[in-house]
């Protein structure tokens, strides 16, 4: 995982002590030293992503602030409007820690000494700092610079000093950094480059976790804080030996992924990315989270994923056959980044797993007309706590396996339909309507865990299935549609009132609501009970001669089935055009 990371994050060109950062304002001065303005960059949330932004080691140890990149609280002593920013002296310290690098910086680089003339003087600092208050500035929001036309991030010159100083402050002068990686005897064996090197002591953190449990300054991926987590009296990070640049591209690679190319499932966060460049429209898990747009919305995912599965195999998309993906599923915990699952495989193996997903999970629509959208990976979790915003409910390791059987095309575990289907008994007693993705998800357990599961369980009604369970779940639907037909809107009808004792004790149930629709029959004109007597008599026959005395749980999820299939068949009028489609549980 680590070496996939590595990899990812050395194609964005990162480099140790350099990271990419949401920067939020720009202070703009004059080439002579005066204050010229404020602008904002990027939206009112974000800022705008600059890359080459200095990055200061040893934060945690305090007092230290970053060279020219830096937040407005230590910029220009921006706080917060009820605090008097006289009282913390930390933030003091870290302004000082910040001027004094600008005014070492500026004595070597020509292009930073009116920006070091600037922030000493605290009238042109008061103004900029005014200027962000009056704006709307946050004291945590990032700010940079222009002097004139000349940007000092990209700099050259001021990259070079701040390598320089970098790596003496590491104790690595920079002409003698090279010769120590190769010829320290204290040296150790980089766990991703597998050069000798002298191991960086503490990672850079990982951010973008705060909604899945994550702290807000970042979280650490590797690290070694507690005497239990280390061996051979090696310290911090050497337990888990890498040097700065390994370490600073798994780091780059894991915080892009996360901030541009992740989804949040439950309690957990997914990244993926390709070995190989993929265009969005062609991403196959981004079929299975749910499309973006709108025109995207509009369009089957299950006919996405069987294009590109078509156009793969016929040659057609050559350059995707070989492509192969890497998905990880994280969540934060206690300051420490926790990887909660990890997937890697064939690109073409992973479209043929969506489409399949997408093919076990299709179920008609409640109204019998069509079949139900496909739905989105989201909304078969929310099959599993009744609502979308109960998501909040469900554990990130159901999400996480959940992600993985659709990715991986693996077996539904009986828990999650046990789950699926006590959800669906609770929906019918409130007479909600039922819930598309819910069914799905009890349809694919039963094709992905019974043989000839594929054959038997059709996203529409299927008469000649062969299991009796099925069936008495389709009485259910008739004889409750009878009773509409009947009697109208009863309130608490006959699912209502006996659907929990007939799927789990068919044999004892269905009999006397059976002696019981002959009354509903009596009340019926023209061919209606004729028609409701032919579909009973022909539910009958495929029961046989005695319905199961009691179902077990893959024979409830049967029932659930049958009656859920037939209900459909009935709203869609197929047999007759008259209120046999109205049959409640809308």
């Amino acid at each position: 995982m680590l070496h996939a990371l590595r990899e990812y994050g050395a194609k964005l060109g990162g480099e140790p002590g350099f990271k990419v950062r949401d920067v939020r304002w720009r202070i703009d001065i004059s080439p002579d030293g005066r204050f010229l303005g404020v602008l904002p960059l990027g939206d009112s949330k974000k800022g705008q992503p600059l890359d080459r932004c200095p990055d200061m080691h040893g934060m945690n140890a305090g007092g230290r602030a970053h060279f020219l990149i830096e937040s407005a609280l230590y910029v220009a002593l921006l706080f917060k409007g009820d605090e008097d920013p006289k009282k913390p002296a930390a933030v003091r310290v870290r302004h000082a820690y910040y001027v004094q690098l600008m005014i070492d910086a500026a004595a070597e680089v020509t292009a930073l000494r009116s920006l070091a003339a600037f922030v000493q003087e605290e009238s042109l600092l008061r103004e900029a700092r005014d200027a962000l208050a009056s704006q709307g500035a946050k004291p945590t929001d990032w700010v940079t610079w222009r002097v004139g036309n000349v940007d000092p991030r990209a700099d050259p010159a001021a990259q070079d000093w701040w390598r320089q100083w970098r790596n003496k402050d590491l104790g690595r002068p920079a002409a003698a950094a090279a010769a120590e990686q190769s010829t320290n005897p204290g040296g150790m064996i980089c766990l991703l480059s597998g050069e000798l090197t002298r191991p960086l002591a503490t990672h850079p953190k990982i951010g973008g976790l705060g909604g899945v449990g994550g702290l807000a300054m970042g979280d650490v991926f590797v690290g070694f804080d507690k005497d239990a987590f280390t061996s051979y009296d090696l310290d911090q990070a050497a337990n888990a030996a890498m040097s700065d640049t390994a370490a600073q591209q798994y780091v780059d690679g894991l915080n892009d992924l996360v901030k541009n190319h992740s989804y949040k499932l439950a309690n957990a966060l997914v990244a993926h990315w390709f070995k190989e460049r993929v265009e969005s429209a062609d991403d196959p898990l981004a079929y299975l989270y749910g499309f973006e747009t709108e025109e995207q919305t509009v369009a089957s995912a299950h006919a996405e994923a069987r294009r590109l599965l078509n156009s793969i195999r016929s040659g057609e998309r050559a350059d995707l056959a070989d492509n192969r993906y890497y998905a990880v599923t994280l969540s934060g915990a206690a300051g420490r980044v926790m990887v909660r699952d990890w997937m890697e495989g064939s690109f073409e193996q992973l479209v043929a797993n969506i489409d399949a997903w997408f093919g076990d999970f299709s179920v008609v629509a409640r109204d019998g007309k069509a079949s139900a959208r496909d739905p989105k990976f989201l909304a078969v979790c929310g099959a599993l706590v009744g609502e979308l915003k109960d998501l909040k409910d469900l554990p990130a390791s159901t999400a996480t396996l959940l992600w993985r059987v659709a990715a991986m095309r693996g077996p539904i575990p009986s828990a999650l339909m046990a789950q699926a289907l006590a959800r669906f008994r609770a929906a019918l007693f409130k007479d909600e309507p039922i819930n598309h993705a819910r069914m799905g998800l009890i349809k694919a357990y039963f094709i992905r865990s019974t043989s000839g599961g594929e054959s038997t369980m059709k996203p529409h009604l299927n008469p000649d299935h062969p299991e009796p369970a099925y069936h008495c779940g389709r009485l259910l639907a008739v004889l409750a549609g009878l009773q509409r037909s009947a009697l109208g809107d009863v309130g608490a009808g006959v699912v209502q009132r006996y659907y929990p004792a007939a799927s789990q004790t068919p044999g004892l149930t269905l009999g006397r609501l059976i002696a019981n629709s002959r009354n509903h029959l009596a009340k019926l004109e023209g061919g209606l009970p004729w028609w409701y007597e032919q579909q009973i008599a022909e539910i009958m026959t495929r029961i046989g001669d005695r319905a199961p005395r009691t179902l077990d749980l893959e024979g409830q999820g049967l029932f659930a089935l049958g009656y859920y299939q037939q209900l459909a068949e009935l709203r869609a009028g197929k047999k007759t055009g008259n209120d046999v489609t109205e049959s409640g549980d809308e």
